[in-house]
């Protein structure tokens, strides 16, 4: 008998977050205490169980994007039993219950993507995984009149950079602008300040880059937001941050750095393509109105 139920507690949490590593296993995973920092009214976290055994799980949230977003998610041993199903129509109705007419998902693989569109999905957008092996890396050229410091240095760097480079994000080729308030930035957008860089100039912040370390895969890390305002593009300070980010890896025991990016931005698919990334796996975002309409 397949049971849903809210994962409430840290055993419960921890129980989510293995599902999410097995059935994602290249990317980073929140521990228990950053879920539990990130918890609001509209976020729901589920659990999956045939028989008291674990199946799967799932979230919803608000999207930042606009409308609701879903993530069922399936252990590979109880695939095609109708949990992927019965998750997905408890968290499209959750969204609903909150207002969204829309409902976004992602779908990294093609029995994903066969699945989103069996169930009335269409596609809107794709992100494609840049990945750079780290090796020694020949410290930055930094641009005159700019100077590179770590967060961790100047904390209240991270706050002036939200004011100074938020109008970037309408930059980032999604199908609408990314909102993002002051709180997300600082709970979601750092997780290592020894890792993150802020350019400057004459004292103020002009763009940033980071890692997103992983204690799951220590030797893995998530490039983080990376952006440069406008009027200072073209001049190097993307190319300057983003190697001060891989010196930091190769002085910390990082192998492999990746990052996401949209289909259509190609400003930074070649700041990385000159920085060595190569291109990895593809993610389709995926839009539905509500109420689903389930085949």
């Amino acid at each position: 008998m397949l049971t849903l139920r809210t994962a409430t507690t840290d055993a419960d949490l921890e129980r989510w977050r293995q599902v999410r590593l097995a059935v994602v296993p290249g990317e980073r995973a929140d521990s228990v205490a950053e879920m539990r920092a990130a918890e609001t009214p509209a976020r729901l976290l589920l659990l999956a169980e045939e028989d008291g055994v674990l199946a799967g799980s799932g979230i919803a949230d608000d999207s930042s994007l606009a409308g609701g977003w879903v993530a069922p998610r399936v252990l590979p041993g109880a695939r095609r039993r109708g949990v992927g199903t019965a998750l997905l129509i408890a968290l499209a109705r959750h969204c609903q219950d909150r207002g969204h007419t829309m409902v976004a998902a992602h779908a990294d693989d093609e029995g994903s993507a066969a699945f989103a569109l069996r169930s009335g999905f269409t596609e809107t957008n794709r992100e494609v995984e840049m990945l750079r092996t780290i090796g020694d890396e020949p410290p930055p050229v930094i641009p005159d009149g700019v100077e590179i410091v770590t967060v961790a240095d100047r904390p209240e760097l991270w706050e002036q950079a939200y004011h100074r480079v938020h109008a970037t994000l309408a930059d980032m080729a999604h199908t609408s602008v990314q909102q993002v308030s002051l709180e997300e930035w600082h709970r979601d957008w750092i997780r290592s300040p020894e890792a993150a860089f802020a350019a400057l100039a004459d004292g103020e912040v002009i763009g940033v880059a980071s890692l997103l370390l992983d204690p799951d895969q220590p030797d893995r890390a998530e490039t983080g937001y990376t952006a440069v305002r406008r009027e200072w593009r073209g001049r190097g300070v993307a190319d300057a941050l983003k190697r001060s980010t891989l010196v930091w890896a190769a002085g910390h025991g990082v192998a492999e750095v990746y990052t996401w990016t949209q289909q259509g931005n190609a400003r930074m698919r070649a700041v990385n393509e000159r920085l060595g990334y190569r291109y990895g796996a593809v993610s389709i975002r995926f839009e539905s109105p509500l109420p689903l309409r389930l085949p």
